[in-house]
Protein backbone atom coordinates (compact mmCIF):
# COMPACT_ATOMS: atom_id res chain seq x y z
CA UNK A 1 0.00 0.00 0.00
CA UNK A 2 1.51 3.09 -0.99
CA UNK A 3 1.77 5.76 1.80
CA UNK A 4 0.41 8.91 1.82
CA UNK A 5 2.03 12.04 2.28
CA UNK A 6 0.73 13.92 5.67
CA UNK A 7 -0.88 17.59 4.45
CA UNK A 8 0.45 18.69 7.58
CA UNK A 9 4.29 19.02 6.53
CA UNK A 10 3.65 19.56 3.24
CA UNK A 11 5.18 22.77 1.76
CA UNK A 12 2.81 25.57 2.02
CA UNK A 13 3.64 28.85 -0.47
CA UNK A 14 2.42 32.18 1.26
CA UNK A 15 0.14 33.66 -0.45
CA UNK A 16 0.40 37.39 -0.02
CA UNK A 17 4.23 37.45 0.08
CA UNK A 18 4.13 34.84 -3.39
CA UNK A 19 1.40 37.42 -5.03
CA UNK A 20 4.19 40.77 -4.15
CA UNK A 21 7.07 38.87 -4.96
CA UNK A 22 5.16 37.93 -8.72
CA UNK A 23 3.97 41.49 -9.21
CA UNK A 24 7.03 43.09 -8.55
CA UNK A 25 8.93 40.32 -10.89
CA UNK A 26 5.94 40.87 -13.75
CA UNK A 27 7.15 44.78 -13.61
CA UNK A 28 10.96 44.45 -13.68
CA UNK A 29 9.72 42.23 -17.03
CA UNK A 30 7.56 44.57 -18.50
CA UNK A 31 10.30 47.25 -17.61
CA UNK A 32 12.93 45.29 -19.61
CA UNK A 33 10.76 44.89 -22.56
CA UNK A 34 10.02 48.67 -22.76
CA UNK A 35 13.50 48.98 -22.76
CA UNK A 36 14.33 46.73 -25.89
CA UNK A 37 11.85 48.86 -27.69
CA UNK A 38 13.30 52.24 -26.43
CA UNK A 39 16.93 50.56 -27.86
CA UNK A 40 14.88 50.19 -31.43
CA UNK A 41 13.81 54.39 -30.85
CA UNK A 42 17.10 55.32 -29.81
CA UNK A 43 19.12 53.40 -32.81
CA UNK A 44 16.52 55.63 -35.03
CA UNK A 45 17.41 59.09 -33.35
CA UNK A 46 21.14 58.24 -33.66
CA UNK A 47 20.59 57.80 -37.38
CA UNK A 48 19.24 60.74 -37.54
CA UNK A 49 21.22 62.96 -35.41
CA UNK A 50 24.36 61.42 -37.26
CA UNK A 51 22.77 63.50 -40.32
CA UNK A 52 22.15 67.05 -38.00
CA UNK A 53 24.86 68.71 -38.10
CA UNK A 54 25.16 69.08 -41.96
CA UNK A 55 21.26 70.55 -41.98
CA UNK A 56 20.46 73.74 -42.22
CA UNK A 57 20.43 75.75 -38.91
CA UNK A 58 17.30 75.99 -36.95
CA UNK A 59 16.03 77.98 -34.13
CA UNK A 60 17.48 77.24 -30.33
CA UNK A 61 14.78 75.13 -28.74
CA UNK A 62 13.97 76.81 -25.39
CA UNK A 63 12.62 74.06 -22.93
CA UNK A 64 13.43 70.08 -22.91
CA UNK A 65 13.55 67.58 -24.49
CA UNK A 66 15.58 67.83 -27.56
CA UNK A 67 13.67 66.37 -30.51
CA UNK A 68 15.93 63.78 -32.56
CA UNK A 69 15.27 66.22 -35.68
CA UNK A 70 17.00 68.81 -34.34
CA UNK A 71 20.17 67.30 -32.19
CA UNK A 72 22.73 68.42 -33.45
CA UNK A 73 21.41 70.95 -36.13
CA UNK A 74 23.48 74.27 -36.21
CA UNK A 75 21.43 76.93 -34.20
CA UNK A 76 22.75 80.24 -32.06
CA UNK A 77 21.62 82.13 -29.42
CA UNK A 78 22.52 85.01 -27.21
CA UNK A 79 24.02 84.87 -24.01
CA UNK A 80 22.70 88.33 -22.17
CA UNK A 81 24.61 87.48 -19.18
CA UNK A 82 26.21 84.52 -17.71
CA UNK A 83 25.08 83.97 -14.57
CA UNK A 84 27.52 80.94 -13.50
CA UNK A 85 29.80 78.35 -14.42
CA UNK A 86 29.31 74.44 -14.74
CA UNK A 87 32.93 72.43 -15.58
CA UNK A 88 32.73 68.84 -17.05
CA UNK A 89 35.48 66.56 -18.25
CA UNK A 90 35.36 67.08 -22.32
CA UNK A 91 36.94 66.89 -25.48
CA UNK A 92 38.22 69.80 -27.98
CA UNK A 93 38.14 69.55 -31.39
CA UNK A 94 41.54 68.85 -32.19
CA UNK A 95 41.33 65.39 -30.22
CA UNK A 96 42.75 66.83 -26.98
CA UNK A 97 40.80 66.67 -23.67
CA UNK A 98 40.86 68.50 -20.63
CA UNK A 99 37.67 70.78 -18.80
CA UNK A 100 34.29 71.64 -21.09
CA UNK A 101 33.20 74.91 -19.46
CA UNK A 102 29.74 75.29 -19.68
CA UNK A 103 28.21 78.71 -19.30
CA UNK A 104 24.61 79.27 -17.71
CA UNK A 105 23.19 82.11 -19.33
CA UNK A 106 20.10 84.31 -18.80
CA UNK A 107 18.51 85.52 -21.55
CA UNK A 108 15.93 87.87 -20.48
CA UNK A 109 14.39 88.75 -17.42
CA UNK A 110 11.81 85.53 -17.98
CA UNK A 111 12.86 82.57 -19.88
CA UNK A 112 14.53 79.25 -18.50
CA UNK A 113 18.10 80.54 -19.54
CA UNK A 114 20.32 78.82 -21.82
CA UNK A 115 23.16 76.91 -21.27
CA UNK A 116 26.77 77.22 -23.56
CA UNK A 117 29.67 74.92 -23.78
CA UNK A 118 31.71 77.98 -24.55
CA UNK A 119 35.28 75.67 -24.76
CA UNK A 120 37.92 73.09 -23.37
CA UNK A 121 41.07 74.65 -20.59
CA UNK A 122 43.63 72.49 -18.78
CA UNK A 123 42.75 73.79 -15.55
CA UNK A 124 39.46 73.05 -13.67
CA UNK A 125 39.13 76.25 -11.67
CA UNK A 126 39.99 78.65 -14.43
CA UNK A 127 36.97 81.19 -15.27
CA UNK A 128 36.57 82.16 -18.93
CA UNK A 129 36.90 85.82 -19.36
CA UNK A 130 33.51 85.47 -21.43
CA UNK A 131 30.76 87.61 -20.59
CA UNK A 132 27.69 85.93 -23.41
CA UNK A 133 27.00 87.62 -26.83
CA UNK A 134 25.96 86.12 -29.65
CA UNK A 135 26.96 82.27 -29.89
CA UNK A 136 26.80 79.95 -33.04
CA UNK A 137 26.87 76.15 -32.69
CA UNK A 138 25.15 72.90 -32.44
CA UNK A 139 22.14 71.98 -30.63
CA UNK A 140 22.40 69.27 -27.77
CA UNK A 141 22.18 68.33 -24.60
CA UNK A 142 23.64 68.94 -20.73
CA UNK A 143 25.62 66.49 -19.40
CA UNK A 144 23.94 63.81 -17.78
CA UNK A 145 24.05 63.40 -14.06
CA UNK A 146 20.87 61.37 -13.66
CA UNK A 147 20.60 58.86 -11.39
CA UNK A 148 20.70 55.14 -13.01
CA UNK A 149 17.79 53.68 -11.39
CA UNK A 150 15.41 57.03 -12.60
CA UNK A 151 16.90 56.39 -15.91
CA UNK A 152 16.39 52.67 -15.88
CA UNK A 153 12.78 53.16 -14.84
CA UNK A 154 12.12 55.86 -17.21
CA UNK A 155 11.34 58.60 -14.70
CA UNK A 156 14.46 61.02 -15.46
CA UNK A 157 14.04 64.30 -16.04
CA UNK A 158 14.43 64.95 -19.27
CA UNK A 159 17.62 67.00 -20.55
CA UNK A 160 17.83 70.63 -20.78
CA UNK A 161 19.24 72.09 -24.69
CA UNK A 162 23.01 72.89 -24.48
CA UNK A 163 24.71 74.83 -27.32
CA UNK A 164 28.19 73.91 -28.51
CA UNK A 165 29.75 76.97 -29.38
CA UNK A 166 31.50 76.82 -32.81
CA UNK A 167 34.64 78.86 -31.76
CA UNK A 168 35.86 79.70 -27.94
CA UNK A 169 37.11 82.36 -26.96
CA UNK A 170 40.72 83.86 -25.42
CA UNK A 171 42.66 80.69 -23.19
CA UNK A 172 40.25 78.07 -24.08
CA UNK A 173 39.71 75.53 -27.38
CA UNK A 174 37.15 75.06 -29.11
CA UNK A 175 34.42 72.40 -28.14
CA UNK A 176 34.32 68.95 -30.17
CA UNK A 177 31.59 69.08 -32.63
CA UNK A 178 28.94 66.65 -31.93
CA UNK A 179 28.89 63.14 -33.13
CA UNK A 180 26.19 60.38 -32.63
CA UNK A 181 29.04 58.27 -31.09
CA UNK A 182 28.27 60.70 -28.08
CA UNK A 183 25.27 58.98 -27.37
CA UNK A 184 25.65 55.88 -26.13
CA UNK A 185 22.73 53.52 -26.88
CA UNK A 186 22.60 52.13 -23.46
CA UNK A 187 18.99 50.87 -23.56
CA UNK A 188 19.97 46.85 -24.21
CA UNK A 189 21.97 46.85 -20.96
CA UNK A 190 19.52 48.40 -19.23
CA UNK A 191 16.78 45.55 -20.21
CA UNK A 192 19.46 42.91 -19.19
CA UNK A 193 19.88 44.48 -16.10
CA UNK A 194 16.18 44.04 -15.61
CA UNK A 195 15.80 40.50 -16.69
CA UNK A 196 18.31 40.14 -14.12
CA UNK A 197 16.84 41.62 -11.09
CA UNK A 198 13.53 39.79 -12.00
CA UNK A 199 15.86 36.55 -12.06
CA UNK A 200 17.60 37.21 -9.05
CA UNK A 201 14.01 37.89 -7.29
CA UNK A 202 12.97 34.63 -7.98
CA UNK A 203 15.85 32.50 -6.77
CA UNK A 204 15.68 34.75 -3.63
CA UNK A 205 12.25 33.86 -2.96
CA UNK A 206 12.35 30.17 -3.74
CA UNK A 207 15.59 30.06 -1.40
CA UNK A 208 13.85 31.74 1.09
CA UNK A 209 10.56 29.18 0.80
CA UNK A 210 13.24 26.46 0.81
CA UNK A 211 14.56 27.48 4.41
CA UNK A 212 10.86 28.57 5.49
CA UNK A 213 9.61 24.86 4.93
CA UNK A 214 12.71 23.00 6.36
CA UNK A 215 12.44 24.78 9.30
CA UNK A 216 9.05 24.04 9.72
CA UNK A 217 9.06 20.44 9.08
CA UNK A 218 12.12 20.41 11.43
Amino acid sequence: MTEQPDPAHAPRIPVIPTVLVTLAVLVMIALGVWQLQRRAEKAEALALAAANPGRPAVAFPKLPPVEPDILFRPSSVHCLAVESWQVEAGRAADGSTGYRHVAHCSTGAEGPGVLVAVGVGQKPDDRPAWTGGQVEGWISQEPDHRALLTRLGGKAAPLRPMLIARQAPAGLKPVAPPAATDLPNNHLAYAVQWFFFAAIAVIIYILALRRRNTQKSA
